[in-house]
């Protein structure tokens, strides 16, 4: 066996690891608020910013808007989000938060952070060694979006 083609030498084993723990050590914190992982993301770039078409959003989650409008209709469903056409393109939906959605941002900073920060307080990485990672992290996905 050619030893690159063994699982523990296979940077996207780890990714793909890393990936799916994280979005599970964040389910019951986000489960409390009602919402799933996917919703949390879009809230996120929503809190950065409201009132944004559906395809900057899925822009900037590197997703399809076809990926994006199911769960935006969820999320309305739910009162966090409200869809309205755009009013200079009327093809365009323009998605903005709710006074719940809004609501949320807080008890996010809340219980989220403090909640991911107390499951990682054991790990021996700090502060600036994440932030390097995230920087590496881009790299990497920059680099296979081209």
């Amino acid at each position: 066996m050619h030893a690159e083609l063994q699982l523990d030498n296979q940077i996207c084993f780890r990714l793909y690891t890393a990936s799916r723990l994280v979005t599970q050590a964040y389910a019951p914190l986000l489960s409390t608020l009602g919402i799933t992982y996917p919703q949390y993301l879009v809230l996120l770039v929503l809190w950065e910013k409201d009132n944004q078409p559906v395809n900057v959003i899925a822009h900037r989650l590197q997703l399809e808007t076809n990926t994006v409008t199911p769960l935006l209709q969820r999320m309305e469903k739910l009162g966090i989000v409200s869809r309205k056409k755009g009013e200079q393109d009327k093809r365009q939906q323009i998605v903005s938060l709710t006074l719940k959605g809004k609501k949320l941002e807080e008890e996010a900073f809340a219980q989220v952070l403090s909640g991911m920060g107390e499951q990682l307080s054991t790990c021996p990485l700090k502060l600036e060694d994440y932030q390097r990672l995230a920087q590496e992290l881009d790299s990497i996905i920059e680099t296979l979006k081209k």
